[in-house]
């Protein structure tokens, strides 16, 4: 059926490709509206793009519980084998811009949005199990380093080892980052973490430590330094065209969701703070719980609609999910929300893809594009005597036991919190293969390569430091390819 051509007020129009003038060849009349309407438009296609994760790939879904874990969670959504509900996926490249190539050397982001009958649940994590940072207030300057220098407008190899010299927690993902894991074949072929710690509540309200993981049913796939560096210039937009056309394909990619559970005591008897996201939980004391399973099978119809405007937070848990005293889970849970009314509007959570599929009740009002009648004649305060809304007893979360009274500013690398090197001295010696070692000792060279300026020797013997105390061997490989002589006895 065809339809008419109309101005965005539903008004028709004909002349779509020339613009009113004074004759032929003579200057244009102000009176054209379709060509105001046109360029003022187009003018403002653009919205802010993410300051972190600009470039990303999105696909649709469906997550399926396969296992019980009702013996830890309240949610709805794991109250039955079976249970299903629709899922939109993201994945993207954390410090580059929206025109980066998919295969630059950078974490990855690993975001779902589960549309379920208690609301939407966000689970934004990474492609890593860790982070760099321990805390929030360092998070701003950690992302400095890995956009541009403000002086060359160019990526800078020394503004990125110079802050991870002075932050040895940054050591276990340097090494994940500098790996071959750092630069994946594409999106299909790599595992996701929600990385942060997260609680579960049951029915008896009794509550335990989880962390999510979703592993790759395609198996793992990682381009080679040299690989990646030929893909950037052979295909920027790798990872995106392989998902599309698998997709397309029907070779529809799945993940398996796990969890690892730790209960208060276990927590509290960790030999290392169960709540920095700098750290893992050995699978041997924590094993892997199967939960479930999504397939995505489905590429948005329009990308910007979809996938530019979705709008992820770790705030939006749901009733039986829960946070943690992971401190900078605390703090993406203020900052995510505020990065998306900056990006979006204040109003973002009633763009069709971010709006949740059931029915919502709140008295926000008002602001910049509220499309969905502003609750027509309905009070705006509670409580009131006159609406039927009324509070969920079950939502109900009990109060949080806290180790300390005290509130103060605690050194976030201080007694107990300060091995850097442990974790990520068995990562690289005891699960890193020999070729893996070797290809992420050549990446680490190959970075630190390109410090430059007056306190280049500074910050290169600062960051072999840190290599040395997680492995003397490392250190001393890092060393020799800088050219650098390392006494290692």
């Amino acid at each position: 059926m065809k339809k008419l051509l109309t101005t965005g007020s539903g008004i028709p129009y004909f002349e779509n490709e020339n613009t009113m003038s004074v004759g032929a060849r003579g200057p244009l009349l102000l009176e054209d509206f379709i060509l105001h309407e046109k360029m003022a438009h187009f003018n403002r296609e653009r919205i802010p793009e993410r300051v972190v994760h600009a470039k990303g790939t999105g696909a649709f879904g469906t997550f399926t519980v396969t296992n019980d874990i009702s013996q830890y969670t309240k949610a709805k959504l794991f109250s039955k084998v079976g249970n299903t509900c629709k899922l939109l996926a993201r994945f993207s490249q954390v410090g580059g811009e929206k025109g980066s190539a998919d295969t630059e050397r950078d974490p990855r982001g690993f975001a779902l949005k589960f549309y379920t009958e208690d609301g939407n649940w966000d689970l934004v994590g990474n492609n890593t199990p860790v982070f760099f940072i321990k805390d929030p207030k360092k998070f701003s300057d950690f992302i400095h380093t890995q956009k541009r220098d403000p002086k060359t407008n160019l990526k800078s190899p020394t503004m990125m080892w110079d802050f991870w010299s002075y932050n040895p927690e940054s050591l276990h993902q340097i090494l994940i980052l500098m790996s071959d894991r750092g630069t994946p074949y594409s999106h299909r072929f790599m595992h996701g973490f929600g990385s942060h710690t997260f609680s579960m509540l049951n029915a008896k309200n009794e509550k335990v430590w989880v962390k999510f993981h979703f592993i790759t049913q395609q198996g793992i796939k990682n381009f080679t330094g040299k690989e990646a560096n030929e893909m950037r210039g052979i295909n920027p937009d790798h990872s995106q065209q392989d998902m599309v056309e698998a997709i397309e394909n029907k070779e529809f990619p799945k993940w398996e969701m796990k969890i690892q559970v730790m209960t208060n005591q276990e927590a509290k008897d960790f030999p290392f703070n169960p709540f920095d996201v700098t750290k893992v939980w050995p699978h041997g004391d924590f094993p892997l719980l199967a939960v479930g399973e999504f397939e995505l099978n489905e590429i948005p119809k329009n990308y910007f609609a979809e996938v530019e405007q979705a709008a992820f937070a770790p705030a939006h848990v749901i009733n039986g999910i829960g946070y943690s005293p992971d401190k900078l889970l605390q703090g993406r849970i203020l900052s995510y929300p505020d990065a998306q009314r900056y990006r979006l509007g204040v109003n973002y959570e009633q763009i069709p893809v971010n709006k949740c599929p059931y029915s919502t009740n709140n008295y926000e009002r008002d602001g910049y594009m509220r499309v969905d009648g502003n609750g027509q004649s309905s009070e705006n305060y509670f409580p009131n005597s006159f609406d039927e809304i009324i509070v969920d007893e079950t939502s109900k979360k009990p109060a949080m036991e806290l180790d300390s009274t005290e509130a103060n500013w605690f050194d976030r690398n201080g007694p107990g919190d300060n091995d850097h090197y442990t974790q990520a001295g068995i990562l690289f010696t005891k699960v890193m293969s020999e070729n893996e070692r070797k290809n992420t000792i050549a990446n680490i060279v190959d970075s630190m390569s390109g410090i430059i300026g007056e306190k280049k020797n500074e910050i290169i013997n600062r960051q072999l430091c840190h290599f040395y105390r997680m492995d003397k061997a490392i250190g001393a490989d890092i060393a020799k390819g800088l050219g650098i002589p390392m006494d290692v006895k």
